[in-house]
């Protein structure tokens, strides 16, 4: 099969690999579509520490299923299907309790570290255990689908967060993931929805998605002016979501005294906080990882139209191009926010 290999830091060749096996409880998923992630393109160069070469990344994917294990059960070759970025094994204490996303041993879909390597998605075929698919509604296209993955990011962060009708929020980092938590504030009855950025393209987008108001970060007295907009106290709650100590100093500076911050960005190993700011104004800071259940809800919304993938999606291009496309996205071409391959 054809497969687009990180062989080493900041080099991608496109291979013919062996097509993967699969063990008993595993399908095999002919992938029709799979969407490069910013963890993929902080992955190549080292950055992250969370994608050693050689492998094969991409972890929101869609596809066909190939080939069943003998102990697959309720799924059929020629099924549409979706899958959880997050391989998990169901006897797990956390997996037990609700919350497979924090289990032990857990590994990621085209994500490989010092503990474990899994090959991802960008390739013609992935292997993946059945109890992480999920059936793609009849309309919702191979291409929707592969967004999935990160509009279930956005909505268990949501879960984690108290939010209550007519709060108010900010969104800090107008990105893909943060247009799809905007999206998500709004069907929550957040009223007052702020997204700040950098891009004035991407604020002007999150304002089309339902963030209310924006602010470009360089326009300096950013809590001032979010306090101006919720009564002089600051939002109810916020989230960050570049993963960068600025970003997460603007997210704990704009909200009111007990509220949640919530941290869904992962860039920076380590970031400093404002810890008198925290104690003293009781705020609650909790990071949000990864997915915990809420793919059919995902699913649910895009089928619905109630959460629009489109509207972020830049290019559909074949396999081969994905080198190319990794170095534009890399050097933040103006414009570019998702990018679709189709192996």
């Amino acid at each position: 099969m054809k497969a687009l290999v990180l062989t080493e830091y900041n080099q991608f060749d496109l291979q013919d690999l062996p097509k993967p096996g699969i063990r008993p409880n595993e399908v095999l998923v002919r992938v029709q579509a799979v969407g490069i992630c910013g963890s993929d393109v902080h992955g190549m160069d080292g950055s992250s520490g969370r994608r050693i070469p050689p492998i094969v990344m991409g972890h929101e994917a869609s596809g066909i299923i190939a080939e069943v294990g003998s102990d697959v059960r309720d799924w059929s070759v020629g099924d549409r299907v979706t899958f959880d970025s997050t391989v998990y094994a169901l006897d797990d204490w956390y997996s037990r309790r609700g919350h497979y996303n924090l289990s032990d041993g857990r590994e990621v879909v085209g994500v490989s570290t010092p503990d474990f390597k899994r090959q991802g998605a960008f390739a013609e075929y992935v292997s993946v255990p059945q109890h992480i698919l999920y059936a793609i509604p009849d309309n919702v296209t191979f291409t929707q689908a592969a967004l999935v993955e990160p509009v279930a990011v956005a909505l268990h962060a949501l879960s984690l967060t108290p939010i209550q009708i007519n709060d108010s929020a900010v969104v800090v980092g107008a990105g893909m993931i943060g247009l799809f938590i905007i999206q998500a504030l709004k069907l929550a009855g957040c009223t007052t929805i702020i997204a700040i950025d950098l891009d004035d393209d991407r604020l002007a987008l999150a304002q089309t998605l339902g963030a209310t108001h924006a602010i470009n970060a360089r326009s300096g007295e950013v809590a001032r002016q979010v306090q101006a907009l919720t009564h002089g106290r600051g939002a109810d709650v916020s989230f960050e979501v570049v993963g960068a100590g600025p970003t997460v100093e603007t997210a704990i500076e704009c909200v009111r005294k007990g509220a949640t911050v919530t941290l869904v960005g992962n860039l920076a190993p380590t970031v400093e906080i404002p810890l008198q700011a925290v104690v003293t104004r009781q705020l609650r800071l909790q990071g949000s990882c990864a997915i915990n259940g809420e793919y059919e809800a995902a699913l649910a919304l895009i089928s619905s139209g109630k959460i629009n993938v489109e509207a972020i999606l830049s290019a559909e291009v074949p396999l081969e191009e994905g080198a190319d496309w990794f170095k534009r996205l890399y050097a933040k071409e103006k414009g570019l926010i998702k990018v679709v391959l189709k192996p």
